[in-house]
């Protein structure tokens, strides 16, 4: 599962690129594992140049059976004997006239337990939509209303393929509410003042000196998970540390 690991990691990064290549100073949100989990189905349903196009953008080539390490991959985050909650849900959604190969159906259950809902795209587009919607929003725990907005499907919509993460975690070191207070927050263009978390503890925290930038790991309870924040320095601008200079 390494070179999966490797591979996904260098996808993400590449579509951070392209994301944020309009505009290096927004907000931006964004799954890569979902992204590359659901183009993995449409992968394992691809052949020939197709197939060897998608293996060079996800960065598959030489992965040895990807499909396996991706159902390996999606039963260790699936895992329920955690302090943390973690699911990622699979789901394809074709077009009820289309006659899909039992072959790919299986495939995707198996490896990214991913079933396949029919639906008539064709005679009831939007009904379509919130369908899909709403199954989304079940898996999301409500997080996530309209992953498709109005206009994303049609009457030719032959396949749907989604994919959604959920995660919800408490701290190893918690944060008292009461210690949160307005703080001086730092922009390429100005300083303004927000509500800031506080907590006075020992973490792991490291300096980058090649892009003046500080490196903090914040662990979640049992240590399994963390979230990683990037901080350049004072003086340092915030496109010298983004992945898309």
């Amino acid at each position: 599962m390494d070179d999966l690991s490797e591979a996904n990691g260098s996808f993400a990064i590449s579509l951070l690129k392209i994301l944020s290549e309009k505009d290096k100073s927004r907000n931006l949100f964004f799954c890569p594992m979902s992204v590359s989990s659901a183009l993995a189905m449409v992968y394992l349903g691809a052949k020939g140049n197709t197939a060897t196009q998608m293996s060079e953008v996800l960065g598959l080539s030489g992965n040895g059976d990807v499909h396996q390490s991706f159902q390996t991959l999606l039963a260790e985050i699936n895992k329920t004997d955690t302090q943390y909650l973690l699911k990622s849900a699979c789901r394809l959604f074709g077009e009820e006239s289309c006659d899909f190969l039992s072959t790919f159906k299986e495939s995707c259950h198996k490896f990214y337990q991913a079933g396949l809902e029919e639906l008539s795209f064709a005679k009831d587009t939007e009904g379509c939509r919130k369908h899909i919607n709403d199954w989304v929003s079940e898996k999301t725990e409500g997080k996530i209303s309209e992953v498709l907005s109005p206009g994303t499907v049609c009457p030719l919509t032959k396949l749907v393929l989604v994919n959604a993460m959920y995660f919800k975690g408490k701290w190893k070191a918690q944060f008292d509410r009461k210690y949160t207070r307005g703080m001086p927050f730092k922009t390429n263009q100005e300083k303004k003042t927000v509500q800031m978390m506080f907590k006075h503890a020992k973490f792991k925290m490291g300096h980058v000196d090649e892009v003046n930038m500080q490196v903090l790991a914040l662990p979640y309870a049992e240590e399994e998970l963390s979230m990683v924040i990037l901080l350049p320095d004072e003086s340092t601008d915030l496109a010298v540390v983004s992945p898309g200079r």
